[in-house]
């Protein structure tokens, strides 16, 4: 059961209120949000939907006037406070809600300190705000993942095998190592991903080849912040090592709760 204590910000200018429910479901994974605040001009009509959302989850808007036309005061009223708060040493991480590359500086001084932080964002977020966190979740996956292709992979079309129906859902060219997934997915398994998957299972593995599951998401969190298994259209990291027709997957203990992975031979 998570017990960190972390500190939510979120930058309201960059942030939608229909994305909250499923935001503070994901933070509670991290630990519990003692504080929730939520920064900007609120005498905008822009903000005025996050109204009830603040009030339903006990978020504490922080109001903070332009001072000039063209310039985000909001950005800078949130990094004062993420500092007083981090100097507090109260927080094992911090949570930045934004999709703005002005916060990249922030999350990295936090990170300098020796604090976890998880960063969420649209998919438009500039990669120096995604790098700079520990793990960083795109928000349109918070909602829940489309199990319609799921349903397939797990029931192989008739007198198919199951890796043959991987590599026809997905269009897999074997030569090219390229997989793009038909539907509405939320990304694709490409290349770039799978050379990822199996760099991280090369340097878990053990002498016999085999590599624990979880070790294998830790070493991919370390190659890339916003790798999560929800972007390629699955729920967890076992369901994507699957599917990706490059490693076997294989569970033990109780409730086979233990998933190690292996590379396919060549």
């Amino acid at each position: 059961m998570a017990t960190d204590t972390l500190a939510l910000l979120i930058d309201g200018d960059n942030a939608s209120p229909k994305n909250i429910a499923g935001l503070l479901a994901e933070i509670a994974n991290y630990g519990t949000a003692s504080v929730r605040r939520i920064y900007g001009d609120w005498t905008k009509p822009n903000l005025a939907g996050w109204k009830e959302c603040l009030l339903e989850h006990s978020i504490q808007p922080v109001q903070q006037f332009a001072y000039t036309t063209g310039k985000n005061a909001t950005d800078g009223a949130m990094i004062i406070d993420a500092m007083d708060l981090l100097y507090t040493g109260r927080f094992s991480g911090f949570c930045i809600v934004s999709s703005d590359s002005d916060f990249a500086r922030l999350a990295s001084r936090i990170r300098e300190q020796g604090i976890t932080v998880y960063g969420f964002g649209e998919r438009k977020t500039p990669r120096p705000f995604i790098t700079a966190c520990d793990k960083f979740i795109y928000v349109d996956v918070l909602g829940g993942v489309k199990e319609a292709d799921q349903t397939t992979l797990a029931s192989p079309s008739k007198g198919k095998s199951q890796a043959e129906t991987v590599v026809e859902t997905f269009k897999l060219e074997p030569e090219k190592g390229q997989a793009t997934q038909g539907g509405a997915a939320s990304g694709k398994l490409d290349q770039a991903a799978l050379v990822m998957l199996r760099k991280a299972v090369e340097a878990s593995e053990e002498e016999d080849g085999r590599a624990n599951l979880a070790r294998v998401g830790a070493h991919l969190a370390k190659q890339s912040a916003d790798f999560d298994a929800r972007n390629y259209g699955y729920a967890r990291l076992s369901d994507l090592a699957e599917a990706s027709g490059i490693l076997l997957v294989e569970r033990a203990g109780e409730q086979s709760k233990v998933v190690t992975v292996k590379l396919k031979s060549l």
